[in-house]
């Protein structure tokens, strides 16, 4: 007892000493610095600034799309009866670049009547450094956040609901170009609606809001964010609905089905009634000869 007694007041007497609290606090900012290090060292040292950002995106700018939208993105004509061989990006937005490049629709080999779908080509990070160097060439949308497309975060009742009001948007905006199901179909002048089968809701939602190419522009005052939502989950939903009727024909409609039934379904039966004349005949024919 009495040699607690005695280190209990050695204590005592060292923490009333004058260089005790300031030794608390430096033992204190050590183990924080420390334990921030420790936990998110890549937060730490990866961080870049906007300006940072846009410049790396204005060199892979330059690289990979200037010699078709202009070093500035002002766009490029060429000789030819003012054909654009690439438009300007001034005003476009973050989220235009976004849904373009990470689809591998950009850059492309050369213009075309449409960028196809292929593989990407550069890496996240890449492409938000030439989304934020398009986007500090004027003001556009921006990339979306999950929030604005996900609909993990709905309830069963509100998915159901969402799928519903989703339905009537997507039937009446939608089906002209990519089918009733989303399967896509062919439009004039070589062009095509894609498939959205498989598509990531991020990148319909930009297609909505951006617009690409031949589609129209959905921005948010004419479709709101909620709304955009509402047709992802009617994609969602109708992706994982069984085909109860079989043989879909490729999802293609009404023109698909009919087609089929002239030809197969009329077709079999005409070349069937064909193959029983032909043979009532013969049977007739072998009978008289007897």
């Amino acid at each position: 007892m009495r040699f607690l007694n005695r280190t209990a007041g050695r204590l005592s007497r060292h923490r009333r000493g004058p260089l005790a609290g300031l030794s608390v606090l430096l033992i204190g900012l050590l183990m924080t610095g420390g334990l921030y290090t420790a936990f998110s060292p890549a937060t730490a040292q990866e961080t870049k600034t906007d300006a940072e950002l846009i410049q790396q995106g204005r060199e892979l700018f330059l690289v990979g799309c200037s010699s078709c939208h202009g070093k500035n993105g002002e766009g490029v004509s060429t000789q030819r009866e003012g054909q654009i061989k690439g438009p300007s990006l001034v005003g476009v937005g973050a989220a235009a670049v976004d849904f373009q490049v990470d689809t591998g629709r950009m850059p492309m080999a050369r213009p075309e009547q449409q960028a196809p779908r292929k593989e990407v080509l550069y890496n996240d990070e890449e492409i938000a450094a030439m989304a934020a160097f398009v986007a500090s060439l004027g003001p556009g949308p921006a990339i979306p956040s999950p929030e604005d497309y996900s609909i993990d975060d709905l309830s069963e009742e509100e998915r159901v609901a969402a799928v519903a009001r989703g339905s009537q948007i997507f039937l009446t905006n939608c089906t002209a170009c990519h089918n009733f199901n989303g399967q896509g179909g062919a439009m004039p002048e070589g062009g095509y609606a894609p498939s959205l089968k498989g598509v990531e809701s991020k990148h319909i939602y930009q297609a909505m809001l951006t617009g690409p190419q031949s589609m129209d522009n959905f921005s948010n005052g004419n479709l709101s964010p909620e709304q955009k939502r509402d047709v992802i989950a009617y994609l969602r939903a109708i992706e994982d609905q069984p085909e109860y009727g079989g043989f879909t024909l490729g999802g293609l409609g009404p023109v698909s089905e009919g087609l089929f039934g002239w030809l197969i379904g009329i077709g079999g039966l005409v070349g069937f009634a064909v193959w029983i004349a032909a043979h009532t005949t013969r049977s007739t024919k072998d009978k008289v000869e007897a």
